[in-house]
Formats: C-alpha cells, structure tokens, sequence
C-alpha cells in the first residue's frame, strides 16, 4: 500500500502554490502555541520544489513561528489559570508541562533554544516562559537562533540535496512514512 509516497507526491504539488507561503507562515505561527505538526512537513517539499526560494521559505517559518511564540509566550504569562491550565489537563498534559517548568529552573534560556531547534513540542515551552516570567528579550533571541537553525537547516539539506535528495526521500517515502507512525504508536502507548 503507497499512502506515503501519494502523500509526498501532494506536498510537493501544494508547495508550488501560489498561496504556500502563507500557508507555511501559519501553519509556523500555530505550531508554536496549539497546533501539533511541525512546519518542516511543508518547509521540506517547498524546499525541494523550489530550491531558489529556500532561504526565503526558511526565513518566513522562522519568523512566523517566533511569533507564535510570542503569542504562547504572552498565554503563559497573563492567561495560564483561566484558559491555558484548564486545556492541559483536559489533555492530560500536566506531568509533561511540570517537566517543562522543572527544566527551565534548571537550564533557563537554553531550554528555549533546544526546544527550538529539536523536535520537544516548542509550545510547551513558549507557554513555560511566561508562566515563569521569563525576561522576555532572551525569549526572543533563543527562539529565533533555535527556530532560524532548524528551518534553515532543513532548506539547506533540501536546498543543497536538490534533485538527488528528491530521488532518494521518494524512494524511501514509505519505509520513513511507516516507521514515523510506527514511533508514534510506541510513544503513546509508552506515555498513556
């Protein structure tokens, strides 16, 4: 069964529309305070569709994003108890959240750019920052190193892989496809 490799074909064809900028400039701003997909998922393909414009695409997710973080960032610090407890404990997020806090008492601004380069749920820790009043210039400058390094990062691979790299994640779309929710499968039942 091909899902994954129809999949990818899609993204590469909606990476060249005319409104994928913008698409990917939400899709950056949601995922850095509510929404769960990461925005390289459309960065990648865009990417590959159009190599020229890479660094543009790059830049556009790094900046929509530490934007989201602002707006997570401004959740934490004035609506926590009225709007953003009560959805964690609806999703049963609180131990993770509590980790969160623990590990920015521990590391302080350098949670922030871990969380924004490495695949941790950077919304957990935008909204950790201003729950802990965390000076807000430090915010933003660990959000943009850590989110610009990892957009930029993945335009560059895509960018410099260019049509060799297309051939490749193509031929090896659903082997990755199935494995991801294969992971995804084992974490929830690990984390239930």
């Amino acid at each position: 069964m091909k899902l994954f490799t129809k999949l990818y074909d899609m993204a590469l064809v909606w990476a060249k529309h005319r409104h994928a900028e913008r698409y990917l400039a939400g899709m950056s701003f949601a995922e850095s305070v509510f929404f769960p997909v990461p925005p390289d998922v459309m960065l990648a393909p865009m990417s590959l569709a159009q190599p020229s414009k890479a660094w543009r695409f790059a830049s556009f997710a790094t900046v929509a994003s530490v934007l989201g973080g602002v707006l997570g960032y401004l959740l934490g610090f004035w609506l926590f108890e009225p709007v953003v407890e009560p959805f964690i404990a609806q999703m049963q997020w609180q131990d993770k959240f509590n980790t969160a806090l623990t590990w920015f008492k521990d590391y302080g601004v350098w949670v922030v750019f871990l969380a924004g380069f490495s695949p941790i749920p950077y919304k957990v820790f935008t909204i950790g920052a201003g729950v802990l009043q965390m000076a807000f210039l430090p915010f933003i400058i660990a959000s943009g190193i850590g989110r610009g390094a990892r957009f930029f990062l993945v335009s560059a691979l895509m960018k410099w892989g260019g049509v060799k790299m297309e051939q490749k994640l193509r031929q090896y779309i659903e082997v990755l496809g199935w494995a991801v929710v294969a992971l995804i499968a084992v974490a929830y039942l690990l984390l239930r």
